[in-house]
């Protein structure tokens, strides 16, 4: 929700009202669900043993950008910024918590179960920064590489775009495992404890 919701904020802030005028730049959660993203796959992925979804993309307009291209770059890394915020301002605790223990964050969040969940919101946000990073359409990074791309790679770009979901496909089931080993290393680079 988070993800979604920078996309929202960043284009609002580049001139395109669109998320705002759809009501999609709030924290209620309810904003975000997408049927098929947020409750039916991933439902069928966990049964399959992992999990995989996403939120309902938060909808921009790039003509209502004062910059076309520089602002479909920004609006692009606004989502996976926005997940390495999180982690890091969580990882923080973490750290804090496990290494000072007898300090304000060891009092309030040492617990070990508390410690768990900020775990998990951690390696999810990591996981999520990562994942979109990837330049495969539909996902941010293929947004961040197409807008430095010259123009005249459009209809390279429509063509791509329209087999977005065969492309999340592949990037899920065989380029994770590249991905994955990734996770832990940044995990302990920011909590300074092993995942």
């Amino acid at each position: 929700m988070i993800h979604e919701l920078s996309h929202g904020y960043m284009a609002d802030f580049l001139g395109d009202p669109t998320a705002r005028l759809a009501g999609r730049l709030t924290i209620n959660p309810l904003a975000h669900i997408d049927l098929w993203g947020s409750i039916i796959v991933p439902i069928i992925t966990y049964l399959m043993g992992f999990t995989f979804g996403w939120a309902k993309p938060v909808p921009y307009n790039p003509y209502n950008l004062k910059n076309k291209r520089s602002g479909e770059l920004l609006i692009a890394l606004a989502g996976p910024v926005s997940n390495i915020v999180v982690a890091v301002v969580f990882g923080l605790i973490i750290r804090f918590a496990v290494y000072y223990p007898s300090s304000i964050f060891g009092t309030f969040f040492g617990s070990t179960n508390f410690v768990e969940i900020l775990m998990y919101i951690v390696v999810i946000n990591i996981s999520l920064a990562i994942f979109n990073l990837v330049p495969l359409p539909p996902l941010d990074g293929s947004k961040i590489l197409f807008s430095i791309f010259p123009h005249q790679y459009g209809r390279l770009r429509m063509t791509l775009e329209r087999y977005g979901f065969i492309f999340v496909l592949i990037a899920v089931f065989f380029l994770w495992q590249f991905i994955a080993p990734v996770i832990p290393w940044v995990f302990h680079l920011i909590t300074g404890v092993a995942v």
